[in-house]
């Protein structure tokens, strides 16, 4: 059975993440391919020693998740790939079972289980992400980083888009799923991921990250049916940037309009009683100003990809 699932890998300076990853892997699939992305770490050696194929990325050109995912899969054989981010183990028993679908429903392309985060508790910002993991059992709409997917389905699209710095995934599963294919959930364990974020910046430059892959996946697949992440663009853009533009702007021709300011304390108060979680109904709020100045860059790089610039998103 392990014959008929390899597995992609990518990663960059991953170090003790990236031995786990592989050793996880161990008995569940048939070969590894390991994608480096200019490790400083030693993470090279440590791949190699572990069996697995290393390719390094060419970079040459700008660095996209997508771009890892693609150079791994060309190198795969076997007739299911199962894709793995360096940071993440995978659960015992999870490919076999993610395999056992694929092979009853032959319509189905991907197939993705529950992420979970190693140490929810560590920090509030790992703790939003294993929220964040925890979507709706039964057919999807997207898969993350981890999933089992067919390759004739991922052939039949071309694979990942290379230009897209966020939100690859997806991407691919709207791609596939207006080519016919399927994309399901399971409800079984997957993967533990090592968010290992610990401070408000790098929370916000993950957000801010997410808010210029809304903008961008918006651009591209916006229109109807699908609405493609319009609806969370459009709210980082009014809650992010244009209504506190608005305030400061009002506040300025009479004081009073600086009162509009309430809404956002108003906003977490709805969440929180909605959701009964405030740091998480405080941090929805916060992320809209990162998110908004991410959707923002993404239209300004756009204008001056339309100048002629060369654009890089870091």
């Amino acid at each position: 059975m392990t014959a008929q699932v390899d597995a992609v890998v990518i990663g960059r300076n991953e170090g003790a993440r990236l031995i786990a990853c592989l050793a996880s892997l161990q008995g569940q699939v048939g070969r590894i391919i390991y994608v480096d992305s200019g490790s400083t770490d030693g993470s090279v050696q440590a791949a190699t020693q572990a069996g697995a194929e290393v390719v390094p990325l060419d970079l040459s050109q700008p660095f996209t998740a997508a771009r890892a995912r693609n150079a791994g899969l060309a190198l795969c054989r076997a007739d299911f790939v199962q894709f793995i981010d360096g940071d993440c183990r995978v659960q015992p028993g999870w490919v076999a079972a993610a395999l056992a679908h694929l092979q009853a429903d032959p319509a189905c392309a991907v197939v993705c289980g529950r992420r979970r985060e190693t140490d929810a508790a560590a920090s509030v910002y790992n703790r939003l992400c294993d929220i964040e993991w925890n979507t709706p059992v039964g057919a999807a709409l997207a898969c993350g980083g981890d999933a089992l997917m067919r390759r004739a389905a991922l052939a039949d699209v071309d694979g990942f888009d290379p230009a897209l710095i966020a939100g690859e995934e997806p991407d691919l599963c709207l791609r596939l799923r207006a080519a016919g294919w399927g994309v399901w959930r399971l409800d079984a364990e997957m993967t533990l991921h090592d968010a290992n974020i610990h401070s408000f910046g790098q929370w916000w430059r993950r957000t801010r990250r997410a808010g210029y892959a809304f903008a961008q996946g918006a651009a591209r697949h916006g229109a109807p049916p699908e609405r493609h992440w319009v609806t969370e663009t459009r709210r980082a853009l009014v809650w992010g940037v244009l209504l506190p533009l608005g305030i400061v702007l009002g506040a300025l021709v009479w004081c009073p309009l600086a009162l509009l300011a309430l809404a956002y304390p108003v906003q977490v108060l709805r969440l929180a009683w909605r959701s009964g979680d405030w740091s998480w109904a405080l941090f929805t709020v916060l992320g809209k100003f990162a998110e908004g100045g991410g959707a923002l860059r993404y239209y300004l790089d756009r204008l001056r990809k339309r100048r002629g610039g060369l654009i890089e998103y870091k």
